[in-house]
């Protein structure tokens, strides 16, 4: 996905502004299992996927339990790094080789002091991933494991085919042997 994609979906902004934000984003390349982002340590930068797919999980019981799947056209970022320059909690994993866009967050919160456009472009940045976090939420405590692999396969139909089912497993907070007989049911 193209950058100008990527930020426009975000909220669309002034061609000169979009420049200005483009001017600081650098385009990087990882390989698959590249540890984008770690627990516990402050994340420095954002990133937006080109091309490729992510993984967010943390650590229960000695586990890791996979709780966001990003890809093209994504932002990727470890939200308490960014807003309160605090350590992390989560580990972020590419799960492809990947093309991303990366942004040093102080950079961009620069931009937001010097570009008013900017300002409420990260405005709708962050309204937005509260939106996702909350549906996230929602969709883990008031729906089954079942209705949560039905709106995957909705919503993200390439997922299944592109992440291990181990990781789709976990992501639904379900075994793999669960996941099966919700699989066999649904077909």
């Amino acid at each position: 996905m193209e950058l100008d994609q990527i930020l426009d979906c975000i909220h669309p902004l002034p061609s000169a502004s979009k420049d200005i934000m483009k001017g600081h984003l650098a385009e990087v390349t990882y390989p698959k299992g590249h540890l984008l982002i770690r627990a516990d340590h402050i994340e420095p930068n954002l990133y937006f996927i080109k091309k490729g797919i992510a993984r967010a999980f943390a650590y229960q019981g000695g586990e890791e339990v996979t709780f966001w799947f990003g890809r093209e056209g994504d932002p990727v970022i470890s939200m308490k790094s960014y807003i309160e320059n605090q350590k992390g909690y989560e580990s972020i994993e590419l799960l492809e080789e990947s093309v991303l866009y990366e942004l040093k967050a102080v950079t961009l919160q620069k931009l937001f002091v010097e570009d008013l456009h900017l300002a409420n472009w990260g405005r709708r940045f962050a309204e937005q991933e509260l939106i996702k976090t909350e549906e996230r939420l929602i969709s883990r405590q008031f729906r089954s494991a079942s209705e949560r692999y039905q709106q995957l396969l909705r919503e993200n139909p390439d997922l299944v085919q592109r992440v291990q089912l181990g990781h789709i497993a976990s992501f639904l907070g379900i075994t793999r042997g669960s996941l099966s007989r919700i699989r066999a049911e649904i077909r």
